[in-house]
């Protein structure tokens, strides 16, 4: 193995972080909006959303956690690589690659609880609207 070979990560994995960013960021502007809602309309609507926005949370931060892992575990492999240690970096590069399967794992678990989120509004707007 060569550098090149961790070194292909970590255009991968920065892209990652980038999402998982944006994700966090959304999520945080969806539950600010709804403390800042006071419609009493939307309050059991929210009620209902509250536990899977709280998985979510811990989702998203268990994906950015083990993205960094990865990306720090990569930059090990690379270090080992760089000074002979090639076994012990063939090591550390698979697990880098582990906890970036990890990482991903979360995310589409995260992307799940999204979606059945969005299936409980829709759900809500075709109630209120008498909509099939």
């Amino acid at each position: 193995m060569t550098l090149g070979t961790p070194a292909l990560l970590f255009g991968s994995i920065a892209l990652i972080m980038l999402a998982y960013t944006n994700r966090f960021f959304v999520l945080a502007k969806l539950i600010r909006d709804m403390h800042s809602e006071k419609s009493q309309d939307h309050r059991e609507l929210n009620r209902k959303q509250i536990p899977s926005l709280r998985l979510r949370i811990k989702l998203v931060q268990g994906m950015q956690a083990l993205g960094v892992l990865s990306f720090l575990i990569c930059t090990c492999s690379m270090f080992c690589i760089f000074i002979n240690m090639i076994h012990v970096g063939e090591i550390l590069f698979g697990v880098s690659v582990l906890a970036l399967m990890l990482s991903l794992l979360c995310s589409l678990w995260e992307v799940l609880i999204s979606t059945k989120a969005l299936n409980v509004v829709l759900n809500d707007f075709a109630d209120n609207n008498r909509i099939p």
